[in-house]
């Protein structure tokens, strides 16, 4: 079963979607695998302290991007391929890569100091 002993809620950003991140963080990591059980939305919204509403907005996401299955009175469980694998990679790589870019221009790096900055912290 899918693990949220390690999920810590950030200010300013919806829980909903801090759980959907996390799921997706763990499938690039290989921790989240193909056939992982999704714990229940009664279970996880008990443990993160959320309303159950809130946890099916996150399954409802994951559904609709057809990362997990849900079946009614049943349990659900995450349905990975090397290509969803790679769609959800791409996705955090591009959303985390915003973020970065746009916290540099608004301390006034330009691109070249940027990228200094990164090659320092890559090696």
């Amino acid at each position: 079963m899918i693990s949220f002993d390690d999920f810590i809620a950030e200010d300013g950003i919806p829980i909903y979607l801090q759980v959907v991140r996390h799921i997706k963080r763990g499938i690039v990591a290989g921790i989240v695998l193909n056939g992982d059980e999704v714990p229940s939305r009664r279970v996880l919204s008990a443990l993160l302290g959320v309303n159950p509403n809130t946890i099916q907005k996150s399954y409802a996401i994951l559904e609709g991007e057809k990362l997990m299955e849900s079946r009614s009175g049943a349990k659900s469980y995450m349905v990975l391929d090397e290509e969803s694998v790679a769609r959800v990679r791409s996705q955090l790589l591009e959303n985390d890569a915003t973020t970065v870019v746009n916290s540099l221009k608004q301390m006034g790096l330009s691109k070249e100091e940027a990228l200094a900055l990164i090659e320092n912290y890559w090696e």
